[in-house]
């Protein structure tokens, strides 16, 4: 790596845990530059990781204070997440790389579409609470938290495969699950993440050095570690609509650059 492509995956890295922290979809800002300085799609997703984890950790500290009361949801949530990070895992270390090359264009394609049409889902979500005339958070029921946990290990395993906007589908499926306000179903997402990279990380570090790029990875985590604090503390100042255009745009650069190689 050059040190100007040393710089740029540092900055990727910035970018990305200031997005993951506010929307989660980092993924979209770090893979194709990764992919840009030469790093293989499947080194590439598993250097991502690891550089992710230090930034999910300062974006859900700086969530804290929305994390008040939902403690014991979380302790159900997490194990099915952490399930979900494994399977995600054993399925990249285990698919040939030829499918992963195949299957990741239309999954980026899919996260881009996700971020594009979320404000749609929130106003639909917001219509349909306020036909139901239920202000408070019911008692969670067996039904609802079988379908939670379905979503929490869903999600997790695909968190585990590739990142890639996955706090964007874990804040569908819980919305459309729980009654809370956006930036609690954030707080919930961002715990979550941290559980999901984090043990994705230690899998890929434990069953995969080999395929590790330790310079990249490291780089991204600097500049992760401070862009989560950072999302956290300010990016909710954000206009959402800038912000969710440069995460369609970065997208779409991805998908070109993966189905270029």
């Amino acid at each position: 790596m050059t040190a100007w492509e040393m710089v740029a995956v540092a900055l990727a890295g910035l970018a990305a845990g200031s997005i993951n922290a506010v929307v989660g979809s980092g993924t979209l800002v770090t893979f194709p530059v990764l992919l840009a300085v030469g790093l293989p799609p499947v080194t590439a997703t598993i250097s991502n990781s690891l550089g992710l984890v230090p930034g999910n950790l300062t974006g859900a500290i700086g969530y804290r204070r929305e994390l008040r009361g939902q403690r014991r949801l979380l302790v159900r949530l997490f194990p099915a997440s952490v399930l979900g990070a494994l399977t995600g895992a054993f399925l990249l270390l285990h698919l040939p790389a030829s499918a992963f090359e195949a299957i990741v264009p239309g999954l980026v394609a899919l996260a881009v579409i996700l971020v594009a049409v979320q404000p749609l889902l929130q106003r639909w979500l917001a219509a349909r609470r306020a036909r139901t005339g239920v202000e408070d958070e019911p008692r969670i029921g067996g039904g609802r938290l079988a379908a939670l946990f379905a979503g929490a290990y869903a999600t997790g395993t695909y968190g585990g495969y590739f990142a890639a906007s996955q706090g964007v589908l874990q804040i569908g499926i819980f919305g459309l699950l729980l009654r809370e306000p956006l930036q609690r179903l954030n707080a919930i997402k961002n715990v979550l993440t941290l559980g999901v990279n984090a043990v994705a990380a230690l899998a890929y570090v434990i069953v995969a050095t080999d395929r590790v790029n330790w310079l990249a990875a490291g780089l991204v985590a600097a500049g992760s570690l401070v862009g989560g604090y950072l999302g956290s503390t300010l990016g909710r100042r954000l206009p959402a609509p800038v912000l969710r255009t440069a995460i369609v745009a970065l997208g779409l650069v991805a998908i070109v650059v993966l189905l270029r190689r």
